[in-house]
């Protein structure tokens, strides 16, 4: 596992993601703060601030639909990539009912 994982540091104001794009990964913060946004009638709106242990990005490891939301660094920030290799590997291993309900768990935060 730790042969797949990725531990980057980086500074205020680095854009890790952006709304729209295709996504491949999540993430675990490790320390420091990542704040979450949406564009909101022209406006950035700021959804969430994770901080240490939090993780986001996590709907793409589950489906294929861009990004819902920008996140960048607030202050400086040490995260850990999740591939959507390394999801897929341990959800092979799993209940076949957990994969279909996280799918439809999915779904349905998509379209809110």
């Amino acid at each position: 596992m730790s042969d797949i994982l990725e531990r980057r540091t980086l500074r205020d104001g680095d854009t890790i993601f952006r709304e729209g794009e295709q996504g491949s990964t999540a993430f675990v913060v490790q320390g420091g703060e990542i704040v979450i946004t949406k564009l909101i009638d022209g406006e950035d709106t700021e959804l969430a601030t994770i901080g240490a242990g939090g993780i986001f990005g996590e709907m793409a490891l589950i489906d294929e639909a861009p990004r819902m939301a920008t996140a960048k660094v607030k202050g400086g920030a040490t995260i850990v990539t999740i591939t959507k290799a390394m999801y897929q590997e341990k959800l092979k291993k799993s209940d076949p009912f957990i994969r279909a309900l996280l799918r439809i768990l999915v779904e349905t935060v998509r379209r809110r």
